[in-house]
């Protein structure tokens, strides 16, 4: 028999002991789906505490050990939970004082806790209920149920400082949520909220960090989100000459600034319906823009309806905005502001790539013409199908009349207000645009069928 023929049946064999083998029936250490971590971070005088509480089984690769059937033995947890804190919760922390990283902190005190156990109403009970006695070791307390409570403590330099804290606990989930509270010395209370990472949080901002925070967080926005990116695409087919993008871009950018701050002001309904609404009217503003660009676009009207659909696009970014409203602090209009920014030069980003790319295609490769009407029919198609689907989940929700009351009048002052507001801008607009296009008559074309063929 040849070599290969044996090492084939003796792998052959190998496996089918493998399978016979019987199942483990050890505990497995499975990673929980919804993890809901509770924290309070508090400088006192040259002493930085935070204290934490994390479900116990998410502190994985321990066997806490149980009695029948299904008990926590306490003080054994107790034990093994000093070192489950240090690996679980105090190596997946950091605090800054300023720009200094304070380094790992102390665990301090640790502490077993019944579900029902009220404790973290408060930073003072918290406190007061991790440096308690332990529980008694006789409690049936269900080991899917314990909590466990962690102090952590770092030495600073000052109670009055500017601190950050970069909690990386989503680890202990497949969902984790971070609920937070900072206490800052002498100040109100501040509450977070954050799913995942979300990296570095300064607690009480400054309004240039707080500036630079959003102004990243709008560039990135405008990238990822691949309907704003088709969206603009379809405004800069048929128009690549920049007197000609300048009012359609700025148009779709006041727009879009308009309803994105009206939004973070509470202007925005707030029906569950109002969210699937936007996101259907964002996939018709594709495809009703691309139709227009196989029709034929119209300058004169094209920077109108891009004003038209950016109300809506503003609304849609505010959706993305609302979570990360809070780490704005005291900024908030000023973090709106440069979230706007941050868009903008996201969208000017774009703009020097495509527009070149767009130019050169239609230059080598696709007569002008024929290259909108494929393009635009790509994304028409495309924006057809999410239109449709984000259409039928719309349907799905209960539309019910508001009742006639005191706060439905506020709500349509509100929009009364909102609604004055734009009109202005259009008038505006109107003015400036108009004014611009006397002025570079001569500097681009003024709907498609006067675009040069690149191919001449």
């Amino acid at each position: 028999m040849s070599d290969p023929i044996r090492v084939r049946r003796t792998a052959v064999l190998l496996v089918a002991l493998v399978l016979l083998l019987p199942t483990w029936s050890g505990q497995a250490h499975e990673i929980p789906a919804d993890v809901i971590v509770q924290a309070f971070v508090k400088p006192e005088g040259q002493t930085m505490r935070v204290v934490v509480r994390v479900p116990l089984p998410a502190m994985r690769d321990y066997n806490w050990l149980v009695r029948a059937p299904g008990y926590l033995e306490i003080p054994e947890a107790t034990v093994m939970g000093q070192e489950a804190a240090v690996q679980w919760i105090r190596n997946f922390v950091e605090m800054h004082e300023g720009d200094v990283n304070l380094g790992f902190p102390e665990v301090a005190a640790v502490r077993v806790a019944i579900p029902g156990d009220r404790a973290f109403q408060s930073y003072e009970t918290a406190l007061a209920g991790v440096l308690s006695a332990p529980l008694a070791s006789d409690i049936d307390l269900p080991l899917q149920q314990a909590m466990f409570d962690v102090l952590l403590e770092w030495p600073i330099t000052s109670e009055n400082s500017d601190f950050s804290i970069d909690a990386r606990w989503a680890q202990l989930g497949i969902r984790t949520v971070t609920v937070l509270r900072f206490l800052p010395a002498g100040g109100s209370e501040r509450a977070f909220q954050f799913s995942d990472d979300p990296g570095l949080v300064r607690l009480d901002p400054r309004w240039h960090q707080a500036a630079l925070r959003f102004v990243i967080l709008g560039f990135e926005h405008i990238l990822d989100g691949i309907d704003h990116l088709l969206f603009l695409f379809c405004l800069i087919v048929p128009f690549r000459r920049f007197w000609t993008l300048v009012p359609i871009i700025s148009s779709f950018t006041i727009a879009h600034s308009i309803t994105l701050i009206a939004a973070a002001l509470g202007l925005a309904p707030s029906a569950l319906w109002f969210p699937p609404l936007i996101e259907t009217l964002i996939a018709l503003s594709i495809v009703f823009m691309a139709f227009e660009n196989i029709i034929g676009a119209k300058l004169e009207r094209r920077w109108i309806i891009a004003f038209g659909f950016g109300l809506v696009h503003g609304f849609g970014f505010s959706f993305a905005l609302s979570e990360s409203l809070q780490f704005a602090g005291a900024h908030l209009l000023t973090s709106l502001l440069s979230f706007n920014v941050g868009v903008e030069l996201g969208q000017v980003f774009v703009l020097a790539i495509t527009v070149p790319l767009l130019s050169l295609l239609f230059r080598r490769w696709l007569p002008e013409l024929m290259g909108m009407i494929v393009l635009s029919a790509f994304l028409a198609h495309t924006g057809w199908h999410w239109m449709t689907e984000r259409g039928a989940a719309l349907l799905q929700y209960d539309f019910s009349a508001p009742a006639l009351d005191l706060m439905l009048a506020a709500t349509l002052l509100r929009w009364l207000m909102l609604a004055l507001i734009i009109v202005g801008a259009l008038w505006i607009l109107r003015g400036a645009f108009g004014a611009l296009a006397r002025r570079h008559s001569g500097g681009g074309p003024r709907s498609v069928e006067d675009a040069p063929d690149a191919s001449a």
